[in-house]
């Protein structure tokens, strides 16, 4: 049974995903883990859902398209909320620089060497999460796990091939 205030479907826009087999893991990792314990309560919508989440890049924003679960994806019935990917730019782009010396890392560096780069990846995502809540706090409410996975959908989406 699905949950009140909870988010039960995830879609990506198909046209801004990139091939790469690391970025691909990490997409379907956050949406499972996403699907699998997440708070998400709209403020301004009077469902308690569960509901449906499509994420898409468009004009320099992020763009998360809310609606019932099961709904079809053009149902009238929904919420749109809007973020300017301006304020998250710094944060991705160090994001993006710390998991490839991660990356890097795990084929030659030491065990210390790879929890030091690994402490520092992890630093970021919380900011980029804590950054997500911020500028979600006046549309929607969530906690701090969900934060963390919609960050990391927001980086598998911001990425170019």
């Amino acid at each position: 049974m699905d949950k009140p205030h909870s988010i039960a479907e995830v879609t990506l826009d198909e046209r801004t995903l990139h091939p790469r087999p690391e970025v691909e893991h990490e997409r379907a990792v956050a949406i499972f883990d996403l699907l699998e314990e997440n708070a998400f309560r709209p403020l301004d919508w009077d469902d308690e859902g569960p509901y449906a989440l499509h994420l898409a890049l468009s004009e320099n924003r992020l763009v998360l398209d809310v609606r019932h679960a099961g709904a079809p994806a053009d149902s009238p019935e929904g919420l749109r909320m809007i973020l300017p990917l301006s304020s998250f730019r710094s944060t991705v782009r160090d994001y993006f620089l710390v998991c490839e010396s991660y990356y890097d890392a795990i084929k030659t560096a030491t065990p210390s060497q790879i929890e030091a780069i690994d402490m520092g990846r992890r630093g970021l995502h919380n900011e980029g999460s804590e950054m997500m809540r911020e500028r979600l706090a006046d549309k929607v409410e969530i906690d701090h796990q969900t934060a963390r996975r919609l960050f990391t959908l927001l980086c598998v989406l911001y990425l170019k091939t």
